[in-house]
Formats: C-alpha cells, sequence, structure tokens
C-alpha cells in the first residue's frame, strides 16, 4: 500500500494533464451523434475475450469515491482490482467494465487526476465506461453543466482509443458502447448523474439508431433498497424509467449506483417484459468498499446471468496476513450480492431482434457419402404431412429419401386408435425438416404405433463392420405422466439369441435398440457382428419438453452417444465392430421383446438417418456449434 507520503509527490497538475492527455497524438475523438459514421476503432492490443463463446462476463465497478478523498486517498485497492480484471480477463472472458459513477469523493481536480492516472492500469486492455456521479461534478447541476475536471479526464477523448467505444452525447457527460459478446453485439449505455432533456432525446437516439442490440443501462442514481435488499425507483429512476426504460425493449438491465445497501427488483416494461433493476454500491464497507467488484456473468446455454460480488484486494492476499474484517469482506455472498438471473435471452430479445427461425434443408444437402437410409416427415417423405394433429394411417409409407429402398410403414400396435401415431409441425430447431411424427404410446394397457421396413430392405441386413452413425430427433412430452419405463424409440427387430450371442441378460433382447429406462437415461445396447458381446451406453437423465439430436457414432471397435453434440460419459470401452442385423426389419417407435412388441414410443421422433461409416459431430444432422 502507498503512503500518503508517497502520494504527495505526484505533481498533481501535470498528473490531470497527463490522464486529460490519453489518447495519442493525432488520434481522433468518436462523433458524439447518436449515430456517428466512425472509422475502425484504433486496436487495443492483443486482446485475450473470445467473442464468440456463449459465455461472458460484464464487470460493474460501483462508487470508489472514498479511495479518491482528498489527503486520505488510497487507490491500492482499485490498482488491485484492475490488475484482477487484466490477469483473468482470458479465464472469466471478461468483455467489459463499467463505472456507476462517484468515481472520487469532491471531483477536484487532485482526486480526479489520481483516479485518472489509477485508470491507465486498464486502459488498452479491458475496455471500459465511466459515468459522473453526483460527487465528481456539482451535484446541483445536470448534463448541460459545461466543462468540469471531471469532463476533461473522463471525457470522450478518453475513449477513443477504446473500440467498444461509439460515441458521446455533445456535452461529452453521456456515452456509449458496443462490445461483441456471444456472436452477437450489445449496447451499453452509460449516463450523467442527472441527465438533462437533450440528454434523454440523445439516449434515445442511440437505441433508435441501434434497434436491434440488448441494451445495459447504467447511471448513478436508479434506486434504492430497504435492508431486506427489495428496490424501487428513486425519484430520479422513476424520469429514467418514464422517459426512456419502459418504453424501450431494447433495455433489459439497468444499473446503479449512489445508493446502499445493495438491492434489486424485477419492473416490466410497455412490452410486457422483465427489466432487471440493481443497485450496487459498497462504499459503506471495510475500507470504502476496498474496489469491490461485481462480475455479470452471462450464460446463453443456460440462460442465466450468474451474479458474484468480491473484493480482488483482499483475494490476493495471503490468508494468514488478512485481518478479521479483510477476511469476512472477501466475498460478498447475501441474496443481493450473489445471485442468478433465469432469461431466454432469444425469447427476451424476440421482440426487437428475433431469431429468423433456420429454413428446412432440402434431403440432398444432408444426404453425405455413406447414407444408408434417411427419413423425414415432411411433405417429401410422408404424403400425410400437412395437418397438424391429423392421425398418419395404418398402411402409410414414409420413403426412404436414398433411394435405396428402405422405405417405412406405419402400423398400430395391439387395439391402439388413430391418435398412436398423428402428424406434427413441431421439431427440433435445427432438424433439416420442419416436421415430426407424434407417438401416443403407453402401458396399461399396451399401446402405440411402429413404422417398419419392408422384410427385403438392404438395411435389414447391412453390417456395419467399418463404422456407423445412426441419428435421431426425440422430445419428450411435459409433464411425462404415466409408466414409460424401457420405453423403446428404435431398434431391428433381431433376437441376439438367434444370433449366437450368450453374454445378454435376455437371448431375446434385440440385437441393436435405442431405449429409454425408468429414470429417463437413454440405453444404447448394441450386439456386434465380430464379438459375442453387448456393449451398453448410458446417457444422463434426458429434459422433457426439450427436443433432442441423439447419435450414435461408432468407429469399428467401439461406440460413443452424443446427446445435442455432447459427448456423453459412460459410453462402454469393450470391442463393437459392426451390427447383428440378422435381415430383420428396422423399427422406428418401439423395441420388440417377448415375440411381440409391448407399449410404443410417448413423445415426438424427427428426422432420422443411418450412414454406414463413423461421422464427425461437425457433420450431423443437426449442426452444433
Amino acid at each position: 500500500m502507498g503512503t500518503a507520503e508517497d502520494r504527495n509527490r505526484l505533481d498533481r497538475r501535470l498528473l490531470l494533464q497527463a490522464a486529460i492527455a490519453i489518447p495519442a497524438a493525432g488520434a481522433t475523438v468518436a462523433a458524439t451523434g447518436a449515430n456517428p459514421a466512425h472509422a475502425d476503432p484504433p486496436a487495443m492490443g492483443r486482446s485475450r475475450f473470445d467473442t464468440e463463446s456463449p459465455r461472458f462476463a460484464l464487470a460493474v465497478l460501483p462508487d470508489t469515491q472514498y479511495l479518491f478523498d482528498a489527503d486520505s486517498s488510497d487507490p491500492t485497492p482499485l490498482r488491485a482490482t484492475f490488475r484482477y480484471l487484466v490477469t483473468e480477463q482470458k479465464e472469466a472472458n471478461i468483455a467489459f467494465m463499467t463505472h456507476l459513477g462517484d468515481v472520487t469523493e469532491h471531483g477536484t481536480e487532485e482526486e480526479i487526476a489520481l483516479a485518472a492516472d489509477t485508470f491507465k492500469q486498464i486502459h488498452g486492455k479491458v475496455p471500459y465506461s465511466v459515468l459522473a456521479g453526483n460527487h465528481d461534478i456539482r451535484s446541483s447541476t445536470d448534463d448541460q453543466r459545461g466543462d468540469s475536471a471531471y469532463l476533461a479526464a473522463f471525457g470522450p477523448e478518453r475513449y477513443a482509443s477504446i473500440p467498444t467505444f461509439r460515441g458521446a452525447s455533445p456535452d461529452g457527460y453521456n456515452s456509449y458502447h458496443v462490445l461483441h459478446a456471444a456472436s452477437r453485439e450489445w449496447l451499453v449505455l452509460a449516463l450523467d448523474w442527472r441527465l438533462s432533456d437533450n440528454g434523454l432525446r440523445w439516449a434515445q437516439g442511440v437505441l433508435d439508431a441501434h434497434p436491434t442490440l440488448p441494451a445495459v443501462l447504467t447511471t448513478h442514481d436508479l434506486a434504492w433498497a430497504d435492508d431486506e435488499g427489495a428496490a424501487q425507483l428513486s425519484n430520479n429512476g422513476k424520469r429514467l424509467w418514464d422517459g426512456l426504460i419502459r418504453g424501450n425493449d431494447q433495455i433489459f438491465l439497468a444499473l446503479g449506483g449512489h445508493y446502499w445497501p445493495p438491492g434489486r427488483t424485477v419492473l416490466r416494461n410497455d412490452s410486457d417484459n422483465d427489466v432487471h433493476v440493481h443497485i450496487t454500491n459498497y462504499q459503506d464497507r471495510y475500507y470504502g468498499g476496498a474496489g469491490m467488484i461485481r462480475l455479470y456473468n452471462f450464460d446463453l446455454v443456460r440462460g442465466v446471468i450468474d451474479v458474484e460480488t468480491f473484493s480482488p484486494w483482499f483475494l490476493a492476499r495471503d490468508p494468514a496476513d488478512r485481518s478479521p474484517l479483510e477476511a469476512e469482506t472477501i466475498e460478498l455472498t447475501g441474496p443481493t450480492d450473489r445471485f442468478s438471473l433465469s432469461i431466454d435471452f432469444e425469447e427476451r430479445f424476440k421482440g426487437f431482434a428475433p431469431v429468423p427461425a433456420p429454413k428446412p434443408r432440402p434431403a440432398s444437402s444432408v444426404m453425405p457419402r455413406g447414407t444408408v437410409a434417411y427419413w423425414r416427415f415432411d411433405a417429401s417423405g410422408t404424403k400425410a404431412a400437412g395437418t397438424p394433429g391429423a392421425p398418419v394411417a395404418n398402411g402409410a409409407r414414409v420413403r426412404d429419401l436414398t433411394g435405396n429402398g428402405n422405405d417405412l410403414t406405419v402400423s398400430r400396435l395391439h387395439s391402439s386408435g388413430p391418435d398412436a401415431l398423428t402428424w406434427s409441425d413441431d421439431h427440433h430447431p435445427g432438424q433439416p425438416a420442419h416436421a415430426s411424427l407424434r407417438f401416443d404410446g403407453g402401458k396399461s394397457p399396451d399401446r402405440g404405433a411402429i413404422l417398419t421396413t419392408a422384410p427385403d430392405a438392404p438395411v435389414n441386413s447391412a453390417t456395419f463392420t467399418r463404422g456407423y452413425t445412426i441419428e435421431t430427433h426425440i422430445m419428450l412430452p411435459e409433464p411425462f405422466d404415466g409408466d414409460h419405463s424401457w420405453m423403446g424409440i428404435l431398434s431391428w427387430e433381431g433376437r441376439n439369441g438367434d444370433a449366437g450371442k450368450t453374454t445378454g441378460w435376455s437371448p431375446l433382447e434385440p440385437t441393436c435398440s435405442l431405449n429409454l429406462s425408468p429414470e429417463r437415461f437413454l440405453q444404447f445396447v448394441v450386439y456386434p457382428q465380430a464379438q459375442d458381446a453387448d456393449p451398453t451406453s448410458w446417457s444422463h437423465a434426458v429434459p422433457v419438453g426439450r427436443w433432442m439430436h441423439i447419435a450414435l457414432v461408432n468407429d469399428g471397435r467401439r461406440t460413443v452417444m452424443y446427446v445435442d453434440g455432447s459427448k456423453i460419459a459412460r459410453n462402454p470401452a469393450q470391442p463393437s465392430t459392426g451390427i447383428t442385423t440378422l435381415g430383420k426389419p428396422f423399427v422406428l417407435g418401439a423395441t420388440q421383446f417377448d415375440e411381440k412388441f409391448g407399449q410404443g414410443f410417448h413423445g415426438w421422433i424427427g428426422d432420422t438417418r443411418i450412414v454406414n461409416r463413423p461421422l464427425p459431430t461437425r457433420d450431423f444432422l443437426t449442426p452444433f456449434a
């Protein structure tokens, strides 16, 4: 920690001048209008941030004013925070940092200069925004206040070399950034302590110029919270809500400081969508908050934002050297400091940035070399296609689109009625055909429907000794009511006992089948052509109410199951060469035991394909990033 004497050695006037002069000589400042025409921004050096990963972090830095307080200033904690953001940028995939205002206590040239010099540690390494709090400028003024020490150090010129910076309001006190993260662009609005009518119009112009970008609004005074962390808008927050936030569906997250304790609430905007409103401020904590940082960890795969709050300064210390107050302030874990927000990003953003649904892909584009059979349930493969909910009649045919002669014929099990098999336009989002079949199989009594190849179909006697890929798409209903344990999905009718196999639990077990266990684990069991064995893959408990892509890939030696492009854990190490098909029909929709089919599949089945070689995941029917 630097002493007061060390800090006093600094020539504060020169420091201020250095802070103002951060842009390189000849650098141009980004346009100040709402829709600037700007050249490619200068490079910030070699970034360690992965712009395409579906997971990234937004760092939020609240009031640091007590670290820049006249002759008691101590920027050491903030330097530790900046060092953490720089060194951990790659590991945490930190895309951006935003300060929520009250950088300093009095807004003097000396305080501002020391703060501006401290920010040099992050400049050129992690992009960031800063906004004025009431302690940084004359609090009785709005963004039309004119010149100030704050504006000289933290105005638009400071950000000219930051590639995310796209412009500032004409007064210089409001700015916006566009960052590329998770394969899309995001807008960050950094708004003054008090936004004037001109400032509101400028901010609206920024949103109007970027109508498809999800936006995070940051400002100093937005909301306050009670001791339980329940937040409500402040008077200024109400003005921002009525004048900007509620009418712009793009703004899904609004962040403010100024008040303590921290808190949060969820408001509904004019589009009837959630806006998460948060207060972040730790200046009342030990050592003025000790440079406490909050990370908003976006995860677009899980549909959540995981929030955590901690002090890198204390975190970096040897545990044996931490004082009691340091030890208890390393990380804050209460419900307003560590929590998760569940956000279906595609659903939340669809009103202003809908994701175009992928178009159906022609069969010819998804039949690579070695495709033995390909079945789909749109009009190209199924004559019954066209009316959702319409029964698919017994005897209806589903064409094998390879032309290899592996057509499927529909029949019902036992005395099942018309609803045992119906046509549906529901489908996996990445599926080539936008159609499926809805199977209503079950037990007590056994019921269902199946699709079966003809007795002389080529796939019946294929042995696949050089490997294979079997793919299908399924969805289980939600709720998944009734007893559907050991429900069959696909199989060959041959029995392992007829093939002379002795290792199975029953000689009546099919030579190859994909099933669902009582725990909703997928089971793929195969009796190989070359071995007397029954290697079996077991998935995790699969979800209901969500489409899944399933792939079974054998390289001529071993079999691996993939669910949604992800390799499962429980794949057998046993050798497995080929499939003992015995010339028996291939069946979709059930598994045959004891000389008969019991219950049929319960759920949806979409595009199904068999290829006589192992395919890499990039060539699966459904593409996975």
